[in-house]
């Protein structure tokens, strides 16, 4: 057996509502990943928890992929390799399962060449992988993070502590969607009155989820994205609604299809019980302070 590394990455929930590809939070639900290199020639890929059934257990699986590439790159062929994923976060549902892939593979291969690779090149080879940067900015950095760019090759984030009050209540539906799917939906062109709603919402947003609790309702409203996403998840779109007329900030979780409540704990209940008779899975959440953790 040769060098072992092991690196947990959180799920994120991206836009928050009206912070389109730029605002994003990380949150407390981790997947655990090890990566052991081995003499003999071959990848094998051993998966507990979310996918281990329908998921690549060879050298196809993404973090594989991702990770070898990598490593090639940086001055280490890897022929043999033993991959342990410990998967919670779920696939295709909207909580940055891709972002967390991604992650993982890249921080497992400098953890492993020992390449002398910074945190910002990370999410910059991260963001190019995964297309934008809201997620991956998240899952590396931790708490709650406002990217900016211009294009993939050309992306900064900052990373801010979420207020303590803070919680996320996830409501999951059992169907899945693809993030291409729904960036489909979206129009090239929005009106210059919604492009100013959604500014000042994204504004108040960070000032809601840093120091102002209460202002999280009327700071995770939007005009940008998710009334164009409605034919895609038409019961995740209603299940927000409902959460708004109870006076709770809701949206879509990044490109849906589920749906994420942030409020306070005195709303928890209330946003619980509403995802659960919606026929949703309820799973109250903390933002999570750390983003990905290599040791």
């Amino acid at each position: 057996m040769g060098a072992m590394s092991t690196v947990s990455v959180p799920a994120t929930s991206a836009n928050l509502g009206p912070g389109f590809d730029s605002l994003a939070m990380a949150l407390d639900l981790r997947d655990t990943v090890s990566a052991q290199l081995i003499d003999a020639h071959g990848i094998q890929v051993r998966i507990s928890g979310v996918g281990a059934t329908t998921l690549p257990n060879d050298g196809n699986h993404l973090i594989a992929r991702v990770l070898r590439t990598t490593a090639l790159e940086w001055g280490m062929e890897i022929d043999g390799l033993i991959l342990k994923c410990n998967n919670f976060i779920p696939h295709g549902k909207g909580l940055g399962s891709s972002a967390a892939a991604y992650l993982a593979g890249l921080l497992l291969a400098r953890d492993l060449t020992q390449a002398r690779v910074t945190d910002a090149e990370i999410l910059q080879r991260a963001t190019e992988l995964e297309g934008h940067p809201d997620n991956v900015a998240a899952c590396l950095y931790g708490g709650m993070t406002i990217a900016t760019w211009n294009d993939v090759r050309d992306v900064k984030a900052v990373s801010l502590p979420v207020h303590t009050d803070v919680m996320a209540v996830i409501g999951v539906p059992a169907g899945e969607l693809s993030t291409e799917q729904a960036r489909g939906l979206l129009p090239e062109k929005v009106s210059y009155a919604d492009a100013v709603f959604n500014t000042s919402r994204a504004a108040l947003l960070v000032a809601a989820l840093t120091h102002s609790p209460e202002a999280l309702f009327d700071a995770t409203d939007d005009r940008l994205h998710q009334q164009y996403r409605r034919m895609a998840y038409p019961k995740s779109i209603e299940l927000v609604q409902l959460l708004r007329e109870a006076g709770i900030g809701a949206a879509i979780s990044g490109a849906g299809p589920s749906v994420i409540a942030l409020t306070t704990r005195e709303k928890v209940t209330i946003a619980s019980e509403l995802i659960t008779a919606s026929e949703f899975q309820a799973q109250t959440l903390k933002p999570s302070r750390t983003g990905a953790l290599v040791y």
